[in-house]
């Protein structure tokens, strides 16, 4: 039990930054995208996304693979996309 409140409480923490929110947000309405469009369509410096998708990653809450000459990073955390398309409906009735 404890083990799961701490990632919960780390997911949590991860999903602290706007950015980091915004990212999330995005590939989940997208499923996938790469660094250099994340940078563009948040228009910050690819090195600043790519810090934020370190902590996405180590949370547990995106996984990058590779297509063709690009890695592309994808939501896999059920729980992440839950909570995500919660807020969004709570948003749209309020």
């Amino acid at each position: 039990m404890k083990n799961d409140i701490e990632k919960v409480a780390g997911i949590f923490k991860a999903l602290s930054a706007t950015t980091r929110l915004k990212i999330v947000i995005g590939l989940i309405e997208k499923y996938e995208c790469n660094v250099n469009k994340m940078a563009e369509g948040l228009g910050i410096p690819q090195p600043n996304v790519s810090q934020h998708i370190s902590i996405l990653k180590n949370a547990g809450i995106i996984e990058g693979y590779r297509k063709g000459n690009q890695i592309c990073y994808k939501v896999i955390n059920d729980f992440v996309i839950n909570i995500v398309t919660n807020l969004e409906e709570f948003n749209e009735k309020n």
